[in-house]
């Protein structure tokens, strides 16, 4: 799944991190709207301005991001993390029926 699958988590991280608005989130980390929509589509992997954003504010390291690896992650981050993700998969698996 790959692409797809880190899309899901960018957009679950987005979430957890209290953005229901990918343009904020974008200027938050350095990107253009359109760059970091093309990421949430699973249409690129997220890039080094998106990594760097999601550790240094949110402590949501690129183990997660790139390859679902939620055990370093601290347990508050986690918590908050799971109910997004679940989110964040809803809403793909709808848009992708």
């Amino acid at each position: 799944m790959g692409v797809k699958a880190s899309a899901i988590r960018v957009k679950a991280a987005r979430y957890a991190a209290g953005f229901d608005r990918q343009s904020e989130f974008a200027t938050r980390c350095g990107v253009s709207k359109t760059s970091y929509n093309n990421i949430e589509k699973g249409l690129q992997f997220p890039n080094r301005d998106v990594m760097r954003y999601l550790y240094r504010a949110h402590r949501i390291d690129f183990n997660f991001i790139m390859n679902g690896d939620f055990a370093q992650l601290p347990a508050d981050v986690q918590a908050s993390l799971f109910p997004a993700l679940q989110r964040a998969n809803d809403e793909w698996d709808q848009t992708a029926s």
